[in-house]
């Protein structure tokens, strides 16, 4: 899964918001949210991107482009931090997973019990596999 640059945050959030979006829908509710106004070819420019980088699957209707997310909004934020743990843990090793394990030995039960719950649901809905 892409870490993505801001905009294309913004982007997925309102098409996750919207569920199917066109470009222009995206734009619109962009700039009825945001302080900047956006242009239409930026827009169209970074949900081209986003669907290049297997985010959004494109169906075409006519001459308009729709998008729907390739993810959940939680399924993208599983993936992504699993990648992110890899990094980590591939880059610090054993460190990271020492910090990891610390950080766990101090919360509280419910929390503990919580995370489990998460850590379950998010390997079966990626199959136990790495994204």
């Amino acid at each position: 899964m892409p870490e993505l640059a801001e905009l294309e945050a913004i982007v997925m959030n309102q098409v996750w918001n919207l569920g199917r979006a066109t470009v222009r829908d995206v734009l619109e509710a962009l700039n009825e949210t945001e302080p900047r106004a956006r242009a239409y070819t930026t827009i169209m420019t970074i949900m081209r991107r986003l669907h290049a980088k297997a985010m959004l699957k494109r169906e075409r209707h006519d001459r308009t482009d729709v998008y729907t997310p390739v993810l959940t909004r939680e399924g993208y934020a599983h993936r992504r931090a699993r990648r992110q743990v890899e990094i980590l843990v591939d880059e610090y090793g054993d460190a990271a997973l020492a910090a990891f394990a610390s950080r766990i030995e101090h919360l509280d039960p419910d929390r503990l019990a919580a995370l489990r719950q998460l850590a379950e649901q998010a390997e079966a809905s990626t199959g136990g596999a790495a994204p």
